[in-house]
């Protein structure tokens, strides 16, 4: 309903020129095709973000599906088309982007490209040429937790915000830079909840549930295993079990691991301890990859204060990372990706200002 909304209001401008002889009409008009590729771990949820706004604009639709996820995604095409939309509005394209990828996304008749997912959306910036560009690649999300905060609501968050989909998630707690002097007793209770959590199938409602492919586990255990050689602390044991991994919490955690900065979409938690709070800003603003990031204090002037200093998409204030509601504005720095997402910000992408101006004969009127 927000997107109906907003689409209503997607409408046009009139201004005069300086010399009151000219008037120009500005409207927004459909770039088009958009081109949108949604996440295996959001298949349906973030597919529909993106389709949302770009019929509202006006355009039509052509929806390549992750290749874990492509079962949905046609059924969704299927509850379109049952619902009478127009045939060749919108179509659904499966394949792997290995083999498909470069033919879609450099594909002449696409105007717009919508993408969520990993670091490979770098290289379809780099081929995709002059269109508009709709890109979030993850992110490191950083949890700050200062002396002052409320450790209760900092546990609750870290563990559900570190673990939930099993730390699938672009906007998982990646890793807690937390004061030293209050990391002991942050880090036992964190520890002691992640041993109550379920660990299995999906199919019995369980917690911890496999993670998408065995090179995704591979990859998540590769940077295990780099932590242990250099040293951080085992809070909880690393078993696998081919693709479920049991939740990991690492204690002293350094800039030498890999851990530190490179996000391992599952499992893992890190706690890096820090001496102040502009240390671990300084961390923040250090990686390439910056989506969100979290503050717990109860001091909101500070919260706002190191907010302003941490160069990343959003910070949360005393609350896990978060992509919705839709309606915010959704968006990373650096290598997390260009342009941004929320209703209003893709209803601005998916269309282009064009002006029509009226020459008047003569000035209507004087500002005398």
């Amino acid at each position: 309903m927000r997107f109906l909304g907003e689409g209503k209001m997607l409408q046009a401008d009139s201004f005069p020129g300086q010399e009151r002889n000219k008037i120009c009409l500005e409207t927004r008009v459909a770039l088009g095709v958009v081109l949108c590729i949604p996440p295996f771990n959001y298949p349906v949820n973030l597919a529909i973000s993106k389709i949302a706004p770009a019929l509202l604009a006006g355009n039509a639709v052509v929806l390549k599906p992750p290749s874990q996820g492509c079962v949905s995604a046609i059924h969704m095409m299927h509850c379109f088309h049952k619902a009478g939309f127009p045939k060749g509005l919108i179509h659904v394209v499966t394949g792997r982007g290995s083999e498909i990828g470069d033919f879609l996304t450099t594909h002449p008749l696409v105007n717009c490209i919508s993408f969520t997912g990993g670091t490979t959306g770098i290289e379809i910036c780099r081929k995709a040429g002059m269109i508009p560009l709709q890109m979030e690649l993850g992110g490191k999300d950083v949890c700050i937790v200062c002396e002052d905060a409320d450790l209760d609501l900092a546990v609750r968050h870290i563990i559900k915000g570190g673990f939930s989909y099993s730390g699938q998630r672009c906007t998982a707690v990646k890793i807690v830079l937390i004061m030293e002097s209050i990391a002991d007793e942050v880090i036992d209770r964190v520890t002691e909840g992640v041993k109550q959590l379920t660990i299995g199938r999906a199919e019995d409602d369980c917690f911890i549930t496999p993670v998408v492919s065995r090179s995704s586990a591979n990859y998540i255990e590769s940077l295990i295993f780099d932590a242990q050689e250099k040293g951080a602390e085992f809070k909880t044991e690393h078993k696998r079990t081919g693709n479920l991994i049991w939740p990991v919490v690492l204690d002293r955690v350094t800039p030498e691991m890999r851990i530190a900065w490179e996000e391992p979409f599952g499992p893992v938690l890190p706690f890096m301890r820090v001496a102040s709070e502009e240390a671990a800003i300084a961390h923040c603003n250090k990686n390439n990859i910056a989506l969100q990031g979290c503050i717990f204090t109860t001091n909101i002037d500070k919260a706002i204060g190191m907010s302003n200093k941490m160069r990343t998409g959003t910070v949360q204030i005393n609350s896990a990372p978060a992509r919705g509601p839709d309606h915010f504005p959704f968006q990373g720095f650096r290598d997390s990706g260009i342009g941004s997402q929320g209703i209003r910000n893709s209803l601005n992408l998916m269309t282009k200002v064009k002006s029509t101006v009226i020459n008047l004969q003569q000035a209507t009127y004087s500002l005398g």
